[in-house]
């Protein structure tokens, strides 16, 4: 999302951060906390970890309001990207800690790497796509529905089941596209 304004509660919540109010941490963290931890546990396999990497990014969202930039997307979309930084880097600490290891290759601790990138994404994708698409996805998977089946489920055509079935596969396919390795756009650092 490239707009010159961006939605008023990202605003809101970026300018009463930066006047320190502790009710915009509590209202940011309830809002997306769920997100942030689940992002992180997808990475790195651990629950305490992931709880650690929550902690970071809403104490880096509190010390830092002004490194989101609106013009970079939302502020949704900022707070998931840190945890999804976050929570890589830990994972190469960890994996360079245990690199001493002679069963574990480098090409080995990347592949884990880019396997939790992969799935972290996905799980990101899921979360923010339109809610007619995940509810297909959902009865497709989880309850092994196929597009009759789910059409009559949802109460919609099986155009419509089949086409929102093909546009979920189609988002979710580009969770295995690496995102570039650019340099991270201002405010979206490397690790917090």
């Amino acid at each position: 999302m490239t707009s010159d304004a961006p939605p008023r509660w990202d605003r809101r919540m970026q300018q009463r951060l930066a006047r320190g109010e502790a009710a915009a941490l509590g209202e940011l963290y309830d809002r997306f906390a769920s997100l942030v931890h689940n992002l992180a546990h997808r990475v790195l396999q651990d629950e305490e970890a992931a709880d650690r990497v929550t902690r970071e990014v809403f104490g880096y969202a509190w010390e830092n309001p002004d490194a989101y930039d609106p013009k970079q997307g939302s502020l949704r979309s900022w707070i998931a990207t840190l945890a999804h930084r976050q929570a890589v880097h830990r994972l190469r600490e960890a994996e360079a800690r245990a690199a001493v290891e002679p069963t574990r290759t480098q090409e080995d601790i990347e592949e884990r790497i880019r396997e939790a990138s992969v799935a972290a994404r996905a799980d990101y994708i899921v979360t923010s796509m339109p809610a007619p698409l995940r509810a297909a996805l959902e009865l497709a998977y989880f309850d092994r529905r196929d597009y009759r089946q789910a059409a009559a489920e949802l109460g919609v055509t099986e155009v419509e089941a089949r086409r929102r079935l093909r546009l979920g596969l189609q988002l979710l396919a580009t969770a295995n596209v690496p995102p570039p390795d650019s340099v991270p756009p201002p405010g979206y650092g490397r690790a917090l």
